[in-house]
């Protein structure tokens, strides 16, 4: 690996993830900012949007939370989670600035990100999102992220779903 590819990837620009359309999606086993412990199971009966971010109030990942929380009346009830390394207290006081309306998981061990293959050469999640079916199943992979736009993605993936 080049030192630009070390280096997106540690600003979680590159890489690519383990996980393929179609498959089953990893359990989840970490609990949001409120000590509420999330499972796969969780979100079965309903589509879910699982996104995982490198930092909670950068400028980049702000702007991704806010437009999930500005579109939430288009998600058709789909479950969102965001999910980064940082502590639970950094997520309730990114979550109250910004009035995020949704779970944010605390993956400070980093195995989440690992069991997801989102895990960047520093630890810190590279910008992925995953749309799960009902039955907890990947329908959609948007890997590299780009945050301008990426919400139109999701919501056209979720439209697709059965």
């Amino acid at each position: 690996m080049g030192l630009r590819d070390r280096l997106k990837d540690a600003l979680g620009l590159g890489g690519k993830t383990h996980l393929l359309e179609g498959g089953a999606a990893p359990e989840l086993g970490v609990a949001d900012a409120s000590g509420k412990m999330w499972k796969i199971n969780d979100l079965r009966g309903r589509s879910a949007v699982v996104y995982f971010y490198p930092k909670d109030d950068t400028p980049g990942c702000t702007k991704e939370a806010c437009s999930f929380r500005d579109h939430a009346a288009e998600l058709g009830g789909a479950v969102v989670l965001g999910v980064s390394c940082d502590a639970a207290d950094s997520h309730r006081a990114f979550a109250q600035k910004f009035n995020l309306s949704f779970p944010l998981l605390a993956d400070t061990t980093g195995e989440l990100s690992k069991r997801w293959g989102v895990r960047g050469a520093m630890g810190v999640p590279r910008r992925v999102t995953f749309v799960l079916d009902r039955e907890g199943r990947i329908a959609r992979v948007f890997e590299g992220v780009k945050v301008d736009g990426h919400t139109a993605e999701v919501l056209a993936a979720l439209r697709e779903l059965p």
